[in-house]
């Protein structure tokens, strides 16, 4: 299965896949890495694996004319490695309605909470602030909305009493890393059918 991935910044759940992919786990081929931040560790640990890399930056407070501009942009250059999934993993940036239509493939994406619980950018800071004692991270497809998409996988992870923000995250990327795999993995085999 032909994939591009997505990301924003340093890759850890990237490093899982090519990982995977590398080690004959994961039957993917990852045609290319692209990025919202130029120089990325995401994209420092694509070219270290000899992969493909493009970045289509969006400056901060951009208009929405040049959000739509941008959404075009990274289209037609998610759209020039031919895929036939977009893995969105740490990339935080929305995707618009347009892009969703127009990209070719469906889309997964990692969120660092158990959905519908806790959507959007901030998600393991939401799960501590409502005092929760199990949160998790979730792999869903995506849809138009803000981490709405059906759920595909997902796995619990207990909140501790002196967890913060940082050390909650950091157990919930090594549940998020693995999720993703073995989700990769059921779609490439067919066991995991997206829509779209």
């Amino acid at each position: 299965m032909r994939i591009v991935v997505l990301v924003s910044g340093s890759g850890s759940n990237l490093q899982a896949v090519l990982d995977a992919a590398q080690s004959g786990q994961l039957d993917v081929q990852i045609a290319a890495v692209g990025s919202d931040v130029d120089g990325c560790g995401g994209l420092q640990r694509a070219e270290a694996a000899s992969i493909p890399t493009f970045a289509v930056p969006l400056e901060r407070g951009a208009s929405p004319q040049r959000r739509a501009e941008w959404n075009r942009e990274l289209c037609a250059a998610v759209r020039s490695y031919e895929p036939e999934l977009l893995v969105t993993s740490g990339f935080m940036k929305i995707l618009s309605e347009q892009f969703l239509t127009s990209v070719g493939a469906p889309i997964i994406n990692t969120h660092p909470a158990l959905l519908p619980s806790f959507p959007g950018a901030h998600g393991v800071r939401d799960a501590l602030a409502h005092g929760v004692k199990i949160t998790g991270c979730t792999v869903h497809q995506v849809d138009a909305g803000v981490d709405t998409g059906p759920i595909l996988a997902q796995a619990a992870v207990e909140v501790r009493e002196h967890d913060d923000a940082a050390s909650l995250h950091e157990r919930i990327k090594v549940q998020e890393r693995r999720l993703l795999v073995e989700t990769l993995s059921a779609v490439a085999s067919g066991q995991i059918h997206l829509g779209g």
